[in-house]
């Protein structure tokens, strides 16, 4: 981030500042925008105004009420034209514009602003019709506006104006209310044709385009009687005219408006519609015979115009009418065009997608344009046009299908046989497109119908069934070697066809199958996931029996082929399966896992554990299966009871099942009960699974077993619960609380009835258990007891009240989890009391009556009962009694005074918690200092704690009150708050306005400059400063590689131990630099400043040393510490240092000769650059680039030597 209070250096002159003391002035020196309005609107403006005359003649015209144009006006108006600008228009020509109420012109408000003349004109006629009808006492409706823009309409005569007033028309036709439209149809209708045939040869096109679009909305709103008269056949023909008009706008429009009238006429939404315009059939023929006209000579623009115009019009014509236009498009495809058949193939494929009704596209239809297409099949290498060319293929065949299925599989084969051709084609978009064409069609022609086709046999020879032989030949012949560039491909629409057409057709699909079984064993074959996909596929529809007897497993548990080359099958087969028989993993892969699992543990026994690990792995692998077969099974009525008994033992023998088994009890009650006999099915084996369940989830797990399975166990009892009847529970005692806690607060009826039916048990067991239970257990059976009070009546009064004091004992458990309970638990044992007596008041009075007991209890019971009281208070505070809130008050400001810390702590935060929740007025009259002031010996331990209630004390009832009602020696305390509350209020203060100085700046900053100031800062901000130590993040984790760069074995059993909780790559901190030397084992060497320096600066006396000192040097020479130099060398020759750092690179020195010479196990003596985030900056570029070029130079003439002494060996 930026840093506040910083700017860029450079920066101060370029930005413009405030001088000092004037930053606050709201008026600034220059005031450009103030001048132009000024100038603008209230004096005579300098430049030409874009005001014109006849703006002005119109304006004048409106105002006095007469629209017709009189030849003295005009000459009044020539004579004026040199006084048009006055005073008064110049201010107030607008004034009808920014005041219009009317939402219809909302758009045009936003006009007035602009410089082009027209939207000037625009604003100015709509400003200029606006005070017409007020001055008429008009209310600004779309009618007032329709009448006034008509009359307009055949007053004026300039382009500009009658464009403006075109323009404004329609916008109020949309929002005109349909009866006054076609009450002036006649007299409006002829308005509009009057200007058209006026500005039809008009260079400006503006105003022919707004009256075409007003025509089409005139048109639109029409009754269909209308339609039946000569005179609309004849207008809508003049609309129609324009749709091959030379200029682009204009014959928009005319396009539009007919699409508009075809598709969206009021009538064609109404009850008794007609199923197709009664124009519709004659802009059919129209386009005809334009295209017949156009399509042979060079003009090709109309061509191309008229089938612009089809592609919105072909699906809203009659049968007759599509026909003759789809035959004219197809003749016009054989002069080869590549502009009108691109186009044309747009048109077929608009018509297709969109989804023409029967009575415009009949199947018949549909087959010979599908038969007509093939022979405009483009050649492999045009791109474009074959991309086209498949996709109007693939709408029209998925069109002919919804219309009638058999016609379209019959035209399948042909269609596929030249797609499947296109994917040898060298273009890879051409393959993708082909492919793609291919499965829309398997999943949209084939799919929804192949139910309705008999079993597809290779004898298989007329009807759909043969159609559906020959379409498979065609995409299994992809198999072969001549495809073998798109065999990713071939096998997506094998996998496709398998998902398709697999139940019905699976005795044809066998060879295919085991051609995959044989590609897969090819050793390296790239394409194993999408082949495994396909057999995926296989198995989704034809069930993995049949895919197993086309590619056997071969995996038996005795005697295998070591290497398992079908083992892929098995992940396969268990991501895929589904809606398949039960039965089959009964009878099959059952034994085959038992098979393998002993085999296994033979292995194990003998010593082969690598073996006995990899066929552990297969019977794991094969029992993953389950979940899958149990998704939606087919034959789960017959075969379920001959699979559970072996499922329960399994749940009881084998832990490392647990989990797919429970998964697959869960996808069976979850997914595949579907009818009332399946759910009953299951139902008859809850009395088998449940017990079970619980036994299971009460062991605790043995060391090496996932916890995660225990928790599985928990899932699936909540799902079997949900389907169990009441009859089924068996109530045990040993049932875990965690399982109790799921029945208790069930939604079922059953569960609700076994709650009730067993409750005397139920509240014997949690009451005896509760105060001899562990910390942990006490969650579960709280939260039972929760689900149980909620249920009880009036009758359980005692059982509550009995229940009361061990609730709160639980308020100061260890357990976060059993705390919170335990306070839940109050509220609802607060809530029946309510329930029990009806009025809330006594009832709370009541129930807090029977917590107070707990105050003359033990300490313990003391502490909770106050806790209990504190959140009893804050949750109903709005009811409690202002008596019953004095009463508590007192007696806990007694407690104050106890020599007992826990208690002491309680009523601290029960105050703490009374003045954040109750109201000032309320605390106002109740509270009190005496308790405090008693605290005598408590008061140092909770000064934290006391100063925090005097602050909040503080904020609400000021310093002077709360000061009146403390003792003298803590007035102190009172001080310190009001200085620390200032102090906050003024960090606030100075924080605010750094904020406000950043964003200052920011505003003055472009965003390059901020960027660029972010980077540069960066690195700084990253590193801690002086006297900080670095922010330390919770939670985080390493993981220590492996030793010499060997990868990290995850299966290890001591993998865990490579988690740590310190980065083991973190160097530790250098210690503080003493100034003296060490020796290699460690000991200090401390020398005393020489004499000579003392005698040097006093006179340059010297003394001989002393014994001591004399054993210190010899001591020194022991220890080979070098002595410390006075002299430094400088210079060269004798007096260069010696001591130097030597030059980079010099170890690669040749000692021989010239040149480098590379070092083992060193890098080559290159010259590396080393790259640095400064080497950004561009203002070093230029030195950068310097010292670049010299090294490539130097690097240069050292290969240019270098290859001119080889060449001189070369020839010695």
């Amino acid at each position: 981030m930026v840093k506040s209070g910083k700017l860029r250096s450079g920066t101060s002159q370029k930005i413009k500042r405030w001088k000092k003391g004037h930053s606050s002035d709201s008026n600034p020196e220059t005031s450009r925008y103030r001048k132009a309005a000024r100038s603008r609107y209230f004096s005579r403006p300098l430049e030409k105004s874009d005001l014109t005359v006849d703006a002005l003649k119109l304006h004048n015209e409106l105002q006095a009420g007469s629209l017709q144009k009189s030849s003295d006006a005009m000459q009044a108006g020539d004579v004026m034209e040199d006084q048009a600008l006055t005073e008064k228009t110049s201010g107030t020509f607008l004034s009808g514009l920014s005041d219009c109420s009317n939402l219809t012109f909302r758009k045009v408000q936003r006009y007035w602003e602009s410089n082009s003349a027209a939207h000037k004109e625009i604003c100015a006629v709509l400003a200029a019709v606006t005070e017409v009808i007020r001055s008429q006492g008009g209310m600004e409706t779309e009618t007032e506006y329709f009448a006034s823009l008509m009359t307009t309409l055949e007053a004026v005569d300039s382009s500009e104006s009658l464009a403006a007033v075109a323009y404004l028309l329609n916008l109020v036709m949309k929002r005109l209310p349909a009866a006054v439209l076609k009450k002036k149809f006649s007299d409006t209708a002829k308005a509009f044709m009057d200007v058209m045939t006026n500005q039809v040869n008009s260079d400006s096109s503006s105003c022919l385009r707004w009256i075409i679009s007003c025509l089409a909305t005139l048109l639109r709103k029409q009754d269909l009687s209308v339609w039946s008269y000569p005179s609309t056949l004849q207008l809508y023909h003049g609309l129609l005219s324009f749709t091959v008009h030379s200029k682009p706008k204009v014959r928009k429009a005319a396009q539009q408006g007919v699409c508009s009238v075809l598709r969206y006429s009021d009538f064609v939404f109404s009850d008794n519609a007609p199923v197709h315009h009664p124009a519709a059939a004659a802009t059919a023929k129209f386009c005809c015979k334009e295209l017949e006209q156009s399509g042979g000579s060079k003009e090709d623009t109309t061509t191309l115009h008229v089938i612009g115009l089809l592609k919105d019009l072909l699906s809203a014509f009659p049968l007759s009418s599509v026909k003759s236009c789809c035959e004219t498009l197809l003749r016009l495809m054989t002069l080869s065009h590549v502009l009108v058949t691109a186009n044309a193939m747009q048109a077929f494929h608009k018509l297709f997608s969109s989804k023409p009704s029967p009575a415009s596209m009949s199947a018949e239809l549909n087959a010979q344009i599908i038969t007509a297409l093939y022979d405009y099949v483009p050649s492999e290498n045009d791109l474009q046009p074959l991309l086209a060319w498949l996709a109007v293929m693939e709408k029209a065949h998925v069109h002919l299908s919804s219309l009638q299925s058999s016609l379209s599989i019959s035209h399948l084969p042909r269609l596929f046989s030249v797609t499947m051709s296109c994917l040898l084609s060298p273009h890879t978009q051409v393959v993708s497109t082909a492919t793609q064409t291919l499965k829309t069609l398997l999943n949209e022609c084939v799919a929804p119908h192949m139910a309705e086709i008999s079993p597809v046999l290779p004898s298989t020879s007329a009807g759909n069934g043969a159609c559906i032989l020959k379409m498979f030949r065609i995409v299994e012949e992809g198999l072969s070697y001549r495809f073998h560039a798109s065999w990713p491909f071939v096998l997506q629409i094998l996998g496709c066809f398998y998902r398709a057409a697999g139940r019905q057709a699976h005795p044809i699909m066998i060879k295919s199958l085991q051609s995959l079984g044989d590609l897969r064993a090819t050793p390296q074959f790239p394409f194993s996931g999408e082949l495994d996909l396909a057999v995926g596929g296989a198995v989704e529809s034809m069930g993995p029996e049949v895919v197993l007897k086309a590619v056997p497993l071969l995996i038996t548990g005795t005697d295998d082929d070591l290497e398992f080359p079908r083992s892929w099958l098995i992940p396969v087969i268990r991501d895929h399966v589904k809606n398949t028989q039960l039965a089959y993993f009964t009878s099959y892969f059952f034994p085959l896992a038992n098979n393998l699992k002993q085999t296994g543990d033979e292995l194990e026994q003998s010593g082969q554990k690598l073996m006995a690990k990899v066929y552990q792995t297969l019977q794991m692998q094969i029992w993953t299966m389950l979940p899958g077969f149990c998704t939606k099974p087919t034959d789960l009525l017959a075969s379920f009871k001959g699979i559970a008994r072996s499922l329960g033992m399994a749940l009881n023998d084998r832990p490392d099942l647990r989990l797919c088994i429970c998964q697959a009890l869960r996808t069976l009650i979850n997914k595949s009960c579907d009818t009332e006999e399946e759910k009953a099915e299951l139902k008859r084996f809850s009395k088998n699974f449940l017990p079970i369940l619980f036994n299971v989830y009460n062991q605790q797990p043995k060391p090496g077993e996932m916890v995660s399975a225990r928790m599985a166990v928990l899932d699936t009892i909540r799902v079997y619960l949900s389907i169990t009847e009441q009859e089924t529970f068996s109530f045990n005692v040993c049932l875990s609380y965690r399982v109790i806690e799921e029945i208790c607060g069930g939604e079922s009826a059953s569960c609700k009835a076994f709650v009730l039916q067993n409750l005397e048990e139920l509240k014997t067991m949690l009451m005896d258990s509760l105060t001899t239970a562990a910390s942990s257990s006490k969650q579960p059976r709280l939260k039972c007891l929760i689900h149980i009070v909620k249920q009880l009546n009036e009758e359980h009064r005692g059982f509550i009240t009995a229940l009361l004091p061990e609730v709160i004992l639980c308020t100061k458990e260890m357990s976060i989890g059993a705390r919170k309970n335990a306070y839940s638990l109050l509220v609802e044992i607060g809530n029946a009391f309510v329930r029990f007596c009806g009025n809330t008041k006594d009832a709370i009075n009541e129930y807090l009556g029977h917590v107070y007991i707990g105050l003359t209890g033990s300490v313990t019971m003391i502490t909770c009962a106050v806790l209990a009281l504190t959140r009893l208070v804050f949750h109903y505070k709005d009811t409690i009694d202002v008596s019953s809130l004095e009463l508590l008050l007192q007696n806990v400001c007694l407690l104050l005074s106890s020599r007992t810390r826990d208690i002491v702590k309680a009523s601290l935060g029960f105050l703490k918690v009374l003045l954040f929740s109750l109201d000032v007025k309320v605390l106002a009259s109740h509270i009190t200092m005496e308790g405090i002031s008693n605290m005598n010996d408590m008061r140092r331990h909770f000064r934290s704690k006391l100063k925090s209630i005097y602050t909040k004390m503080i904020r609400k009832f000021g310093v002077e009150l709360v000061k009146s009602m403390l003792p003298a020696d803590q007035h102190k305390v009172l001080v310190n708050i009001r200085k620390t509350e200032a102090r906050n209020k003024r960090r606030k203060l100075v924080s605010k306005t750094e904020e406000d100085g950043v964003l200052l700046y920011l505003s003055l900053c472009s965003i390059e400059d901020i960027l660029a100031e972010t980077d540069s800062d960066s690195d700084e901000d990253e590193k801690p400063r002086k006297g900080q130590k670095k922010p330390v993040r919770k939670g985080q984790a390493w993981l220590k590689e492996g030793i010499s760069d060997e990868p990290l074995n995850f299966l290890d059993p001591k993998a865990a131990q490579r988690v740590l909780a310190t980065n083991p790559n973190l160097k530790k901190a250098s210690k503080a630099e003493h100034g003296f030397k060490v020796t290699s084992d460690g000991r200090l060497i401390i020398k005393e400043e020489d004499d000579e320096d003392d005698d040097n600066t006093k006179g340059g006396t010297q003394s001989k040393k002393n014994p001591k000192r004399k054993m210190r040097d010899e001591l020194d020479d022991d220890m080979d510490v070098e002595p410390t130099m006075k002299y430094k060398a400088g210079g060269i020759g004798i007096h260069r240092p010696l001591d130097r750092r030597p030059e980079f690179g010099t170890e690669y020195k040749s000692k021989k000769g010239k040149g480098d010479v590379k070092k083992a196990g060193k890098c080559d003596p290159y010259a590396y650059i080393p790259l640095k985030k400064a080497q950004l900056n561009r203002r070093k570029k230029a030195k950068l680039q310097g010292q670049f070029k010299g090294m490539v130079r130097g690097a240069k003439k050292g290969a240019l030597s270098g290859s001119r002494i080889l060449k001189k060996r070369k020839h010695t």
